[in-house]
């Protein structure tokens, strides 16, 4: 729930959160608040000097105009402290102005600029602040010597009552010019503002002259609304933080029915859920930050690379802010509606930047255009320069397996580590995730394809783990080079998502162990050779610690593979009745009755490996080609929900891009795969949902690939763990809310 990623940008928001918990704590705010001028005073007496104390006015400008010479994403950063803290004034809009003046500055290559250099470095200093106008409502005409002339008014423009110097838009489309005003030059009439941190109010301008060095020739269409969307987006993810550990640390405490109201799966899930579009959010506003750090032409082409992003956040982020606001206050219940609980300055905040950066509506038209248009975001991480040291082994090797025999390579990157190379030696090559990543690279580079290994993804880590030697050199070979299949003897008729209470039965014997039961939801078990089993050695033991796990060969007398005709009329998933089935006693993986362990292992490299591929055939991509494919042109309302589903399926896609980068530069991944399996299902689910409502009559016609695929992703919000047992496990391990004791847990 935080921008941040590297060291460095922890080490940032640490540092701004030192400077704003004592200089504006709540006491403070709420001064500001009853004194009735929406923090104006002390932004000037006190936060204001203190920010450029600080360098944070000037945190993102070049060190030849005042600043510090860092960049838009370390000012995304700040001001998702900032907005965490509810610090009042007009931080967000002077930055913004400086991030426009900047541009303006190097579009025109610092001719002409004199003046916008001395008013960039007064911002950074402290002694000038700004505000900028996004709406319409003024017209330009000619002026003396190239000037412009402005008459009209708009707004309602944020921090205008604070401004020294407004941002200001006149004329329309392409034609629309970007001026630098002095507010004495214009007329400001105060607004009862939304935010009671933050002034508003209407701008008026009577044919007002604004010369040459003023106007901002030459900005990109579309900069200053996309800059103003990313630093929105970056205060919204601060202010959903908020709500998220307000309402989690509030559901610990609160007791109702004789228990913390955490306990409750109605106000956990609804915590686990706020945490999701925070995490989302998050994704997006800094990929807006990064996309709009990067200059124009180092973008490649056909990447529109800073609109879709910009877009992306002002959809995404903005909305999860207002959602997780309005949340936090259903899990406050009565106290959150007071005027003394500071929950309503940070919903009043999201409801202010919604209504001034424009309706989530607009902007997912826009993405969708984009995105309909072939212009997107490229998703390509960039390696850092210790990766070349790295490659030049790796492809040298690949290159030798690439020209063997094609009938023998898997055996060969199987041999080699190639396959799990994250896992220790000889199995894997213990490599770091940079090793793992040029790895991957390579391996494509080389046109290589490590062989799919199923289920046994899911077991070589146990067995690696917790196996003997003879179990991973009889066993570990062969599946990592694909030769031997695997199913997943798990779930039962009874013990499903609750899989401790699965009643299939070892019983000891001369040389092993005797199972019985009925397994069931079991993929691939009429091919599989193997299984992997768990079952009850120890009934009287309390039901975690009596569980062992088994590996079972699937030609064994009294194996019955029964395939379960499912509602797609296909029959991937089986019922296995395994009646008095010997299984050697060579063959249970770790301890005895501590299979458990074991199998959260399984467990957890099924979540990880459905959380890194869950579109399965029903992403952004197979939306755009229906959408593109009708017959006529998208109406806006299309155009919304195409925009919003491309907007989501973007968020997920950078949380896998976060959590690779976390991994790089050593901090810890976090939310991430309970968080993407959570969203990815749902949304693989929705895209089958809109694409088939675009099918029309078609979709009464079940051979349609959008009838079965309606039909088939119902099952991905159950399977690897159900949506509901995952918000538990994002509620209770993530957030920390308490667990629900359940008798003999």
């Amino acid at each position: 729930m935080t921008l941040a990623l590297t060291e460095e940008h922890l080490a940032l928001a640490e540092s701004v959160r030192g400077w704003a918990g004592p200089t504006a704590p709540a006491p403070v705010v709420r001064s500001a608040v009853d004194a009735g001028d929406h923090g104006a005073a002390l932004y000037r007496d006190t936060l204001r000097p203190g920010l450029a104390a600080q360098g944070l006015l000037g945190l993102h400008l070049p060190e030849a105009l005042g600043g510090q010479g860092a960049g838009l994403p370390e000012l995304a950063v700040a001001a998702e402290e900032l907005a965490r803290a509810m610090v009042p004034g007009a931080f967000l809009p002077t930055v913004l102005a400086g991030a426009v003046l900047a541009s303006a500055i190097d579009e025109a290559g610092g001719a002409g600029t004199s003046d916008l250099e001395s008013l960039v470095k007064e911002l950074a200093a402290g002694t000038l602040t700004a505000a900028v106008g996004l709406g319409p409502g003024l017209s330009a005409a000619p002026g003396d010597g190239g000037g412009l002339v402005i008459d009209g008014t708009c707004g309602p423009v944020t921090g205008a009552g604070l401004a020294d110097l407004l941002i200001l838009p006149a004329g329309q489309g392409e034609a629309r010019a970007w001026l630098a005003v002095d507010a004495g030059d214009v007329t400001l009439t105060p607004l009862d503002s939304m935010d009671l941190t933050r002034p508003v109010a209407r701008v008026s301008l009577s044919k007002v002259p604004v010369p040459a060095g003023r106007v901002l020739s030459g900005l990109p269409h579309g900069l200053v609304p996309g800059l103003a969307a990313t630093l929105f987006a970056a205060e919204a993810c601060g202010i959903a933080a908020w709500a998220v550990d307000t309402a989690a640390s509030y559901a610990k405490i609160r007791h109702q029915f004789g228990r913390p109201i955490g306990q409750f799966q109605a106000v956990k899930h609804r915590c686990a859920w706020m945490l999701t579009a925070s995490e989302q959010a998050a994704a997006v506003a800094w990929d807006a930050a990064r996309a709009w750090a990067e200059p124009a032409a180092t973008q490649p082409a056909g990447d529109g690379g800073r609109e879709f992003a910009a877009g992306a956040a002002a959809t995404v982020a903005i909305d999860a802010a207002v959602t997780c606001a309005h949340e936090c206050i259903q899990v406050l219940g009565g106290i959150g509606y007071t005027w003394e609980h500071d929950a309503h300055l940070y919903y009043r905040r999201a409801l202010s930047l919604r209504a001034l950066a424009g309706t989530s509506a607009a902007w997912a038209g826009e993405v969708a255009r984009l995105a309909l248009g072939g212009s997107t975001r490229s998703l390509a991480v960039e390696l850092p320069e210790e990766a070349a040291a790295v490659r030049a082994g790796v492809t040298e090797e690949l290159a030798a397996i690439a020209a063997a025999p094609k009938a023998g390579q898997a055996r060969l990157l199987a041999d080699g580590g190639w396959v799990t190379p994250h896992l220790p030696a000889p199995w894997g090559r213990d490599a770091s995730p940079l090793e793992q990543l040029v790895i991957a690279e390579e391996l494509r580079a080389a046109g290589l394809r490590p062989p799919g290994l199923g289920i046994g993804a899911w077991v070589v880590p146990a067995l690696v783990q917790y196996g003997t030697t003879e179990q991973q050199q009889r066993f570990l070979p062969d599946t990592l080079s694909g030769a031997t299949v695997w199913c997943q003897l798990f779930s039962e008729p009874g013990a499903g998502s609750d899989l401790a209470s699965l009643s299939t039965r070892a019983i000891k014997v001369d040389g092993g162990w005797r199972l019985s039961g009925q397994k069931v939801w079991t993929s691939l078990a009429k091919h599989a050779a193997w299984a992997i089993c768990i079952a009850r050695t120890d009934p009287d033991a309390p039901r975690h610690d009596g569980i062992s796990y088994f590996l079972v060969d699937m030609a064994s007398p009294g194996i019955t593979v029964r395939p379960l005709k499912e509602m797609t009329g296909d029959s991937l998933f089986n019922e296995v009745f395994i009646d008095d089935v010997f299984v050697p006693g060579d063959l249970v993986v770790g301890e005895v009755n501590g299979g458990w362990k074991v199998a959260r292992t399984t467990l957890a490299n099924e979540r990880v490996s459905l959380s890194q591929s869950w579109t399965f055939g029903c992403g952004a991509a197979d939306l755009l080609e229906v959408v593109a494919g009708l017959p006529e042109p998208p109406d806006a309302a299309l155009l919304e929900r195409t925009g919003h589903l491309v907007s989501e399926g973007h968020a997920i896609d950078l949380l896998g891009v976060r959590a690779t980068l976390k991994r790089l530069s050593g901090t810890e991944p976090g939310a991430t795969g309970s968080v993407r399996k959570v969203l990815g299902m749902r949304y693989a689910q929705r895209i089958a949902e809109e694409c088939w409502a675009l099918s029309g009559a078609e979709g009464a016609v079940y051979g349609a690939r959008w009838s079965r695929a309606v039909l088939f992703t119902r099952a991905l919000t159950i399977g690897g763990g159900t949506t509901d047992v995952q918000l538990n496990i994002i509620g209770e391990r993530l957030l920390g809310l308490p667990r629900d004791p359940a008798p003999g847990s």
